[in-house]
């Protein structure tokens, strides 16, 4: 498991894509592509939309409260554990099984919010990554060798929780 020092928490607050004001907007650039959301209220409207994404990350809350959206996928479900400020190996290795067998839905006991970074690094190349920006819209980010460097970069950041096993 490896921690989210407080350090890099701000630098994790600001998009880590292209910042779009609504899903609306974004809908003609998901034709043909394999899509990631990340969030309750994003993989909610998308769904809405029509498009079920090919792996799905939920926690049941949005910004911290009880999201009464929560998305409706028929897919397979995993479950995971992540404590908040967290990188789990629990949630690592879920979001490795759905990217290697979706559709899929990872539903997470605790924090999902930064299963983007592990999501962009398991995710093939030209995969898009969806999440909200709380009360901004929503983010977009194409996975390419710079969105994996950035993702990288974060992560060799956290601090490992320095038990037998951790990476």
């Amino acid at each position: 498991m490896r921690r989210l020092p407080e350090d890099i928490r701000s630098e994790l607050k600001k998009p880590f894509g292209e910042l779009h004001s609504t899903l609306t907007s974004l809908l003609p650039r998901l034709q043909g592509h394999v899509v990631y959301t990340v969030g309750d209220v994003v993989t909610h409207h998308l769904v809405r939309a029509g498009v079920t994404p090919d792996v799905a990350i939920i926690d049941g809350h949005t910004m911290r409260a009880p999201c009464k959206r929560v998305p409706r996928i028929d897919v397979r479900t995993l479950a995971a554990k992540n404590p908040p400020g967290t990188i789990s190996d629990d949630l690592v290795l879920a979001i490795r099984d759905a990217v290697a067998d979706p559709p899929a839905l990872i539903v997470v006991e605790g924090e999902e919010d930064l299963a983007v970074i592990p999501l962009v690094l398991a995710a093939p190349t030209g995969a898009l990554v969806l999440y909200g920006q709380p009360g901004e819209g929503v983010v977009l980010r194409r996975v390419d060798r710079e969105a994996r460097k950035a993702a990288r970069a974060f992560l060799s950041r956290f601090i490992a929780d320095g038990k037998p096993g951790s990476r």
